[in-house]
């Protein structure tokens, strides 16, 4: 059907037949035809085997990002859109659908797209070459198919200007797509208002990932003095105040994004009781404890300190100084709350890391909660790459 034809090295494609994606530049033998950066071919193995479909770029050491395992499979618009039904069917059965992930690329088998919904606005990431050229289809899928339950979308934008466009030979961009409007956005989320710069935010403008995680914190924090650290647009600090924290401090390095949270504070009234500081996290610490200050929870939600398997070494010392200082700094009984979205530091590397962070802080840890990211960012099994939140509730003791 596609006429060119991939053909695997024999050994290779170990990722694809345990059930995920992607195949590698290093792993094809051979490649019958021509096609150009995004096209659709057809994947054989060593022997002749047929494996799939999917979009094949040079530019990238991820050669080809599998869309279909089905031999009679035609990819036209029907086809994108019965996977954007699909998605859009999911989210309405396991999430709070006001504000969502709607597309989470390979985890709902549209590789390299990430489309989000907050209230009546859609934010589109493109990540990969074959991806982008259906991407106006699929936005228009997608449209149709929420005005089948009533949901008219006011505006969509653009947000497709991560580095890693570079790595697949596409440049960095963002836009409207269609009619441009207010791109200040607000969301309701576990009773907190939010307005979301979808324009200039962080990735699309809001971490819906850590929607559940931020619910489990409130049980901890009435009448607690609350420390957020990495808060962003406030989002764990707002989740405290909310809980009816009496104190809430919330760091970030950047000041747009304090005087987002800023603004968030007062949407909810809680301007009195949670206040935020435009500082680094990993000076700031060690001078609160140099003050002696202790709180009754301390969160920890960084950015991901590596993008790649070659700075793990650099990325463990930054998670274990991050989580040192911040054991410090929890009253006896206290709690702390820590995560990592990278998906390179593992679950267990993240743990060991953890472990010796609360060794150096002369701390124990009970483990009240592990969770990972909310299931609109569902974890495609065998695509490892879809699962990379992983978020502890302990609490702090002294050692005994």
């Amino acid at each position: 059907m596609y006429q060119t034809i991939v053909t695997l090295r024999k050994g290779e494609g170990r990722t694809i037949k345990a059930g995920g994606m992607w195949i590698y530049d290093n792993e094809v033998a051979s490649i019958v035809g021509s096609f150009e950066d995004g096209d659709i071919v057809t994947v054989h193995d060593f022997d002749g085997y047929f494996m799939g479909y999917g979009f094949a770029n040079r530019h990238s050491k991820i050669f080809i990002r599998l869309l279909s395992r089905k031999k009679d499979t035609v990819i036209d618009e029907e086809f994108m859109e019965e996977r954007v039904r699909a998605a859009w069917n999911y989210r309405k059965e396991t999430v709070d659908t006001s504000s969502c992930r709607v597309i989470f690329g390979e985890a709902d088998f549209l590789p390299g797209l990430v489309i989000d919904k907050f209230s009546d606005v859609l934010v589109v990431e493109s990540l990969a070459l074959g991806i982008d050229k259906w991407k106006l289809t699929i936005v228009e899928a997608l449209k149709k198919v929420l005005l089948e339950d009533g949901i008219t979308i006011r505006g969509v934008y653009e947000r497709s200007d991560a580095k890693v466009r570079l790595q697949e030979g596409m440049e960095r961009y963002k836009g409207f797509i269609g009619d441009p409007f207010d791109t200040k956005v607000e969301i309701i989320e576990n009773g907190v208002h939010y307005i979301v710069d979808v324009e200039d935010g962080q990735k699309t403008g809001f971490f819906l990932d850590q929607k559940n995680n931020r619910a489990a914190i409130h049980r901890f924090c009435k009448d607690k003095k609350v420390l957020d650290c990495f808060t962003h647009t406030g989002s764990f600090a707002l989740n405290a105040g909310i809980a009816g924290a009496k104190e809430v401090l919330g760091v970030d390095a950047s000041q747009l994004a304090v005087d987002q949270a800023t603004e968030n504070a007062a949407l909810n009234g809680l301007q009195d009781k949670v206040r935020f500081q435009c500082a680094d996290v990993f000076e700031l610490l060690p001078e609160l404890e140099a003050k002696g200050e202790k709180y009754d929870v301390v969160i920890l939600d960084p950015p991901a300190f590596t993008k790649s398997r070659n700075s793990i070494k650099n990325a463990v010392k930054g998670y274990r100084e991050i989580n040192v200082r911040g054991l410090k700094l929890v009253k006896d009984g206290g709690f702390l709350v820590t995560c990592s979205c990278s998906h390179f530091m593992d679950p267990d590397l993240f743990a060991k890391t953890i472990r010796e962070a609360a060794n150096g802080a002369h701390k124990r840890l009970r483990q009240v909660e592990f969770r990972t990211q909310t299931c609109d960012h569902p974890i495609l099994w065998a695509a490892d790459q879809s699962y990379y939140l992983k978020f502890y509730i302990f609490q702090v003791v002294e050692e005994k």
